[in-house]
Formats: structure tokens, C-alpha cells, sequence
């Protein structure tokens, strides 16, 4: 840091770190800042995770190499990479207007801040495709206005950033006139607390008090991790990240055709500022030859598959032994399907329906942006067809799919499991891609489907006033549609409020409830429902005791 505070590359770290820790000390209570009164809150876990990986890809680089540049493209790469849920996503795109808006800065003063709060704002309003006032993009972009007309008065760091703060606690205070959702939950933004946090963070390592303790960073969370590579051949086992020459770029296709041409198993995540390969072959040194010519390595690993060779032989005959039982299914002859799942169940379900790949997560654990574009590589197909099953996941999907450019990616809005089975039963292996998503999509909107829980705060949810302990019933667009002390009389009450006309309900048991409960309720229903069959299933998902559709 300089005598006038602006950040070098190691300072801009360093306030980084100590963002992180504003916020997770804190992570909870904005967790707690939702709208509805459930369980998988995740807001700030989101944001502390994304932000956890960019700090994670920034410490990898070399502290000799912690120019602003280096440092600000890392953190950059590895906010996109991590990016989980909504706000993970946003955040990682005011990262990616931070690289940008310092690319060529020495040091990070007030006037640099100021542009990297603009980018960063811009390209955050631009993820967004309805961007709605009173979230945390509003309180961006309300920061990067403050900020500028301090930098115009005082252009030191220090001031800039405190009008930074100051302005982000007081938009965030104005989100519920402005959104009417939150007014009526009694709660502010929980994205716009974040940044706030985050903000007030970074100042503390300004003015050198208060400072939040320091926490450790995991060094897994910013690309993706290629340790469960098969290893079905000998030789060497190649991973390293690479950075470009100065004014130059990355191009990942590029970069994945040669290596193909020089060993197996080959793996590359990243962008045009980083990527990180993997790569099996005989010739290690031919692997990162290539990578040298494209700029500069790190993190490099080199193992010799030959010491894992009777591991893998072993594997092997498992695999032949399972082959015997039940043959390996052909792969897909059209897109692949990727399916994100909240539970082993559920993920079974998709699994037996023919998903070729099933990302564990949901509400609560969303997956990142770089787990989804692993998993996009993974099938080794060039078209896939994401599932969500969540719509808080659906942004980190979308943000996947440009991880991944030389594959076609179409996001089905599935919102939640029972949308996600509806459309992957009408799944078209022969249709072109996009007439096969929108067939699913088609499907997903043709169920209803209901989510049963327990209140975890007293809360007012629309005209009506929820107790905590009360079970409530939402519809997929977090609708209230009944609320009661008893569970079955809750979700009785929200199927008659459904359109009539269904013929089968299927009820997704959560990991909380046994499968007696569940015939309890399905008996329950019986008597409701004359005619319509009624399945339970094992769905294992966290959160919500039933997830319901009706078809």
C-alpha cells in the first residue's frame, strides 16, 4: 500500500481477504434476510463463497507476480468460476468490471475505484436480464455514484471508499420502499447487505480498526477440481493453470485441440485470462512446452500414472463385474441432459430418466458456475440441455454455458425438481437442441407443483401472518397457498387450491420424513382426491419436507 493508501496488487489481496471476513462473520444474518420464512436462506453463503474462490485464485499467484493486473484477473477468473446462486453470480460479474477497469493501473486509488465500481456495476446489470430496483443491483449501482462524486472532491482511496459505505448502508435501508416484497417481510436486501459488507471490509483495512478476524481461505473453490479423472492409461498425469502474455489472450479451444493432439483425458476450464489444463500422456515436458509458449504457469502438477496403475486396474474389474449385472447404457445419441439435484433420491430419479449427468446441489448448496461447466465437459458432448431445477441456479447455469463456448448450452427454467422429472420425461433425443428444450420447458410449466416446510421466523407473506413453527406451503413462484399447525392440513389445504383436472400427484419425501409420514399424508390425500393416483417417492431433499406435483 502507498502513503496515500492506494492498493498495490498484494494490498488490493489483502483488502479482499478482510471483505471476506466482514462477511462471514456475519454470513448468517444475511442468510436471515429472506423474504419467505424457510430454512435454505443462502444469500450471503453465495457471496461469501464466490468471493472465497476469487481470493483463492489470487493467492495462487506468485506474491513476486502480485502486480494489479495479475492479481485483479485472478480474482476475476476465479469469481466466475466459483460463482454460486444469484448473488454469487452478480458479484462475480463486478469482478470481472474490477479486471477490467484496472488492467493496465499500477495502484488502486480513489479515481480507479471508481471506475472499477462502474464496470463492475454495468457488467452486473447486464447478467441480469429483468433487472428489478431495490436489490442488490440497485445498491451497486447507487455505490459507484457516491463514489464518483467523492473522487471528484477528494480522489485519496480512503475517502472515496468511506463515501462508498456510508451510501451502500443507506440505499440498502431504502430497498423495501423500493421493492415491495421486502417491505411487507420487514427485511432489507439481503445481496444489497452483502455488499455492504463487503465494502465496510475493505475500508477497515484503510483505517486500520475493527479490522475482522482473519479466516482462512480454501484453495479448491476457484476452478475446477480435475483430481476425479479416471486414470485408464500410463505415463503422466499434467495439470497447471496458465496465464497470457502481456496484450494477449487465451483461446480454450484452441488450446483443448492441441493437447488432444498430444495426450488423453485432456480437461481445460477458464477464459481468456487464465485457464486451468489437465492432461494425460507420455511426455510431460512436451505438455508444458505448449503451455509456456502461451505465457506463464503456476500451480503445476505432474504425477506418474504408472503408481496408480493396479488402483485403476482394480476399478476396472468392479466395472466389469457391474457390466455383467446391468450393461452400460449406449450414451445419448442427440444433446446431453444436466440435471442439478437437492438429494440422493431425486438424483436417482434423474439418473433412471436418463440425465446424463446429475450435479448434486439446490437451495442452500447451490453449484458453482465452474462444477456446472465441468460437468457440461464431462459428458463429452457438444450440446447440453441444463436442468436447474432451482431459480437459483439458473444464472450460475447460463454463466456455465459461457465458461464452456465451444459447447451449445440451453438452461430448461426449471424451478424445481418436479418441473425438472416433468420435462425430462418429455425429452426428444432426435429434436435439434432447441426444439427439445423448449418441448421441456413446455413440460415443466404444464405440472403444479408445491413445496411444504416450516416457518423458521414469524413473517408476513402477502396478507397473511405466518407464525414460526407453522407449516407452510408454497407454490414455484413462492406463492403462499396455505399455512397451518399441521402438516398434512397445511398441504390438503394447498392442493384444493389447485387447478382441478390432475390424475396423478406424486409426493417427494424430504431426508426428514419417514416413509410412514409419507402414507400418512398420501392417505390423507385419498380422501381429498377421488380417482387421482397418488405416488410417494423417496426424494431425499433438504429444507422441505414434501415436494409435490400434480399432473
Amino acid at each position: 500500500m502507498s502513503d496515500d493508501g492506494a492498493w498495490d496488487g498484494e494490498g488490493m489481496l489483502v483488502a479482499l481477504r478482510h471483505a471476506a471476513a466482514a462477511l462471514d462473520a456475519q454470513v448468517d444474518e444475511v442468510n436471515a434476510l429472506n423474504v419467505f420464512p424457510v430454512p435454505d436462506g443462502d444469500t450471503g453463503s453465495n457471496m461469501l463463497a464466490t468471493i472465497q474462490a476469487a481470493i483463492a485464485e489470487a493467492e495462487a499467484v506468485p506474491q513476486s507476480e502480485r502486480s494489479v493486473a495479475r492479481v485483479a484477473a485472478a480474482l476475476s477468473l476465479g469469481a466466475l468460476m466459483g460463482a454460486r446462486g444469484n448473488s454469487g453470480v452478480i458479484l462475480s460479474q463486478v469482478f470481472r468490471g474490477l479486471g477490467e477497469a484496472v488492467a493496465s493501473a499500477q495502484r488502486v486509488g480513489g479515481r480507479e475505484l471508481v471506475g472499477a465500481l462502474e464496470q463492475g456495476c454495468e457488467a452486473a446489470f447486464a447478467a441480469v436480464a429483468e433487472p428489478v430496483e431495490g436489490t442488490m443491483l440497485t445498491v451497486l449501482r447507487d455505490v459507484s455514484r457516491a463514489a464518483a462524486r467523492a473522487a471528484d472532491g477528494n480522489p485519496r482511496l480512503a475517502k472515496v471508499l468511506a463515501a462508498a459505505v456510508d451510501e451502500a448502508s443507506a440505499s440498502v435501508e431504502r430497498t423495501p420502499s423500493l421493492l415491495s416484497v421486502l417491505a411487507r417481510a420487514g427485511v432489507v436486501d439481503a445481496g444489497g447487505r452483502g455488499i455492504e459488507l463487503l465494502l465496510r471490509g475493505a475500508l477497515a483495512t484503510l483505517r486500520a480498526d475493527s479490522l475482522p478476524a482473519q479466516h482462512r481461505i480454501p484453495l479448491d473453490g476457484a476452478l475446477p477440481d480435475f483430481d476425479h479423472v479416471e486414470v485408464d492409461e500410463y505415463g503422466y498425469e499434467t495439470v497447471f493453470l496458465v496465464q497470457p502474455l502481456p496484450g494477449e489472450r487465451l483461446d480454450a479451444g484452441i488450446i483443448r485441440a492441441r493437447l488432444s493432439e498430444l495426450g488423453e483425458s485432456v480437461l481445460v476450464a477458464g477464459g481468456q485470462e487464465a485457464v486451468k489444463i489437465h492432461v494425460h500422456n507420455e511426455r510431460p515436458d512436451e505438455i508444458l512446452a505448449f503451455g509456456l509458449s502461451l505465457g506463464t504457469l503456476s500451480r503445476i502438477s505432474v504425477e506418474n500414472l504408472d503408481r496408480q496403475a493396479s488402483a485403476a486396474r482394480e476399478r476396472a474389474h468392479v466395472a466389469e463385474s457391474l457390466a455383467r449385472v446391468a450393461p452400460t447404457a449406449a450414451p445419448p445419441a442427440g444433446p446431453a441432459v444436466v440435471a442439478v439435484a437437492a438429494g440422493k433420491g431425486l438424483a436417482r430419479v434423474f439418473d433412471t430418466l436418463g440425465a446424463t449427468a446429475v450435479v448434486s446441489g439446490g437451495q442452500g448448496a447451490n453449484p458453482s458456475a465452474g462444477e456446472l461447466a465441468e460437468a457440461f465437459r464431462a459428458t463429452g458432448n457438444v450440446e447440453i440441455i441444463v436442468l436447474p431445477n432451482n431459480s437459483n441456479v439458473r444464472m450460475a447455469a447460463l454463466q456455465a454455458g459461457e465458461l464452456c463456448p465451444d459447447i451449445k448450452v440451453a438452461v430448461v427454467p426449471t424451478r424445481n425438481a418436479g418441473e425438472g422429472v416433468s420435462a425430462m420425461l418429455a425429452f426428444d433425443p432426435d429434436l435439434p437442441l432447441r426444439n427439445a428444450a423448449k418441448l421441456m420447458a413446455e413440460a415443466a410449466r404444464s405440472i403444479q407443483t408445491l413445496q411444504a416446510t416450516a416457518a423458521v421466523r414469524d413473517a408476513r407473506i402477502g396478507r397473511r401472518r405466518v407464525r414460526r413453527g407453522e407449516y407452510i406451503v408454497l407454490g414455484p413462484g413462492e406463492a403462499l397457498l396455505a399455512a397451518d399447525r399441521e402438516r398434512d392440513a397445511a398441504i390438503a389445504a394447498a392442493i384444493g387450491r389447485l387447478k382441478p383436472g390432475f390424475e396423478l400427484v406424486t409426493i417427494y419425501r424430504g431426508e426428514g420424513v419417514d416413509h410412514q409420514a409419507a402414507e400418512g399424508l398420501r392417505e390423507t390425500l385419498r380422501s381429498e382426491l377421488d380417482g387421482v393416483e397418488i405416488e410417494i417417492v423417496d426424494g431425499g431433499q433438504p429444507h422441505y419436507d414434501y415436494l409435490i406435483s400434480a399432473e
